[in-house]
């Protein structure tokens, strides 16, 4: 990669002038000019504090280290690494916290790494090869074998799972297949995009929430994101809970890599 394209390409995506940027690093235009033309070549620091100061993804910051000619400052831990433990830790104890609504955890790709067992009744009668751990949640929420015939607003929702797959454009050209040329229909929440979804328990209204670990230091860690299930109206929370059960509040998390 070279690295004063590179630099400049990031810069200009994020709509940052040279001067802005160059204040934001604590350098001065002039010296961030000689680095995009190639005529100064940055130290490592000035690299890591430009890098900052676009406030890249951990992944994007590796990447301009090593089109610099410098080593990566961020490990990329396997998640069953046992540096991670903790955090596999604290993802069962989060999952199982949210019941009875719905949980999961996804990696970069969308690839489900857990779920707790709510989850089950947003999955029912999808294909089994679309379900379960390593499996893709895009791919399942849009595919005809997957959620998308019980979607009521598919026209929304698909909108709103397409916005998000900007990095992932193989994925996002084969699923804008599968999405019908439909209109989309009035009875938004006012404030958010609902999942409107048929079950076996009626139909659910839910709101999405995406957390993520934003002081993560590790690649992986960094780019895991929680997508947690809330009911939208009293209808859905009463139907989640007597989907549930009574032992609702003691399930276990599915499995993930490490023995989640």
């Amino acid at each position: 990669m070279d690295f004063p394209r590179a630099l400049r390409e990031r810069r200009t995506r994020r709509h940052l002038s040279q001067l802005d940027l160059a204040l934001r690093a604590g350098t001065t235009q002039r010296h961030l000019s000689f680095i995009e033309s190639g005529r100064s070549v940055p130290g490592r620091n000035m690299v890591v504090r430009l890098a900052e100061s676009l406030e890249l993804s951990l992944r994007e910051r590796n990447e301009l280290l090593l089109a610099a000619g410098y080593a990566p400052a961020y490990p990329e831990s396997p998640l069953d690494d046992p540096v991670l433990a903790p955090v596999r830790t604290a993802i069962g104890h989060i999952l199982r916290g949210h019941l009875p609504y719905p949980a999961l955890v996804v990696d970069r790709g969308g690839d489900l790494i857990a779920a707790n067992t709510a989850f089950d009744l947003i999955t029912e009668g999808a294909a089994p090869e679309l379900v379960g751990p390593g499996t893709n949640i895009y791919r399942l929420a849009l595919h005809p074998d997957g959620l998308a015939p019980r979607i009521h607003n598919l026209a929304e929702w698909a909108r709103h799972i397409l916005a998000r797959l900007g990095h992932l454009e193989e994925l996002r050209a084969e699923l804008t297949g599968y999405v019908p040329q439909l209109d989309p229909s009035a009875g938004l929440l006012g404030f958010a995009v609902p999942l409107l979804l048929q079950s076996s328990y009626g139909e659910l209204r839910l709101m999405t929430t995406v957390t993520t670990f934003a002081t993560a230091v590790d690649v992986t860690l960094a780019e895991l994101k929680l997508e947690a299930f809330l009911p939208a109206d009293a209808a859905t929370a009463e139907a989640l809970s007597a989907a549930t059960g009574p032992t609702g509040a003691s399930a276990t998390a599915d499995q993930a890599p490490g023995n989640m």
